[in-house]
């Protein structure tokens, strides 16, 4: 087994860094909106996905930090 301790930023980055991704994407595909919808629409397909990846990946440690 790896005994490595991680850092904050890696602590956090595994929580949240899909989440964070979901919010530029949703943000990148409003400041977007009516100018280019090519970029809007595959913005707008990236906030959510990461935003459903990030939530269950949330949910997923969530669960594991209950039953250590």
């Amino acid at each position: 087994m790896d005994s490595k301790k991680f850092s904050k930023l890696d602590r956090w980055r595994a929580k949240y860094g899909a989440l964070a991704i979901a919010l530029s994407c949703l943000l990148t595909a409003i400041n977007s909106w009516g100018q280019n919808w090519i970029l809007t629409s595959v913005m707008g397909l990236g906030a959510l996905v990461c935003g459903t990846i990030g939530f269950f990946d949330r949910k997923r440690t969530i669960e594991k930090e209950q039953t250590n």
